[in-house]
């Protein structure tokens, strides 16, 4: 299958990740196939925070996993600087995901429960070093001080001694304790209460700057991506429909999935008008028989017969801002 184009692609020398024709299928017997990640291509410039945005089941949190090998995509490429990761060996890949590092979603599943909190973050230096336990405990007393725990109370403890917004801050201690180039946060505040997300996101842009950091964001709430984010990556169904600057893509959304997401956005005001034209009824597409050309042709008003019989480009409406829909919503730069 055809990818969603490259025109919003930047030169090599500006971008620290670059991902093409991306590809991530999984057998689920019988001869079927569910085609989560179907052909994307994205990049990342060092010191970037990208936003991966789309419904649940919608193949971001997979393309994330990919980035890292885990696992290794169908097919398509992953580079990091000059490296092809998914040309490495296991043991190359394995010392390479020491730059590339990952939170996840669940933040306390996440944490081996056998171990206490100081175990848990000293465990990537025992394999990587410094191997010398003097040093050892000074960077894990760092990195959970960094982090907001307090090491002489945290370090003897468990995981199920902690909330979840504590859980989280341990889970980014012990991925920033090898110094990583790119930390890619999969949904790291989705399974907490709102002013703990508020935490953790203060707390991730404050390292961000500290360490030089590079962002994976991974999420389905638009209003934080937005805050959090320089360049936003919509998906939909295993494919890229938009990429634009957040300002830009929240104020002149130009694919038809961008615009129904961003509508969905609740309001905290009982008495407001809701935009009856952005209810969605149309049919929800499965990932193992995605619909031929735009797969949310199924699902958008202004599908046309072109819609069904070719898959969309990447294209520019806009400096910086590119959408792959036959009929955007904004007019397309000449």
């Amino acid at each position: 299958m055809a990818g969603s184009g490259k025109a919003h692609l930047r030169p090599d020398d500006e971008v620290l990740i670059r991902v093409e024709d991306l590809v991530v299928e999984f057998p689920v017997g019988r001869g079927r196939t569910v085609k989560a990640v179907s052909g994307i291509s994205f990049d990342i410039a060092k010191g970037e925070t990208l936003g991966l945005v789309g419904e649940s089941g919608c193949g971001k949190s997979t393309t994330g996993r990919a980035l890292i090998q885990l696992p290794s995509p169908t097919s398509g490429s992953v580079r990091h600087g000059l490296v092809e990761l998914t040309d490495l060996s296991d043991e190359a890949m394995r010392r390479r995901r020491t730059d590339i590092q990952m939170i996840f979603q669940d933040p306390i599943s996440s944490l081996n429960p056998r171990r206490t909190v100081g175990d848990i973050v000293a465990e990537p230096l025992r394999v990587w070093g410094p191997h010398d336990k003097a040093e050892q405990k000074a960077l894990v007393d760092r990195m959970l001080d960094a982090v907001g725990i307090d090491p002489d109370a945290a370090r003897d403890k468990h995981p199920h001694e902690f909330s979840g917004g504590q859980c989280q801050r341990i889970s980014i201690a012990r991925s920033l304790v090898v110094d990583p180039e790119l930390l890619i946060c999969d949904e790291p505040v989705s399974a907490l209460d709102v002013s703990v997300q508020a935490q953790i996101l203060n707390l991730l842009e404050d390292l961000k700057a500290e360490y030089g950091l590079t962002l994976v964001f991974i999420a389905h709430d638009l209003a934080v991506v937005k805050n959090v984010s320089d360049r936003v990556a919509v998906m939909y169904l295993g494919k890229l429909c938009e990429v634009a600057g957040p300002d830009e893509l929240y104020a002149n959304a130009a694919h038809p999935y961008t615009a129904l997401l961003l509508g969905s956005i609740p309001e905290p005001d009982p008495e407001v008008v809701v935009d009856e034209g952005l209810v969605d009824s149309g049919e929800l597409p499965s990932p193992i028989d995605p619909p031929s050309g735009c797969r949310f042709r199924t699902r958008c008003p202004h599908a046309t017969d072109r819609c069904a019989a070719e898959e969309p480009q990447m294209r520019e409406v806009a400096e910086g801002h590119h959408v792959a829909c036959h009929h955007p919503l904004v007019a397309v730069a000449e």
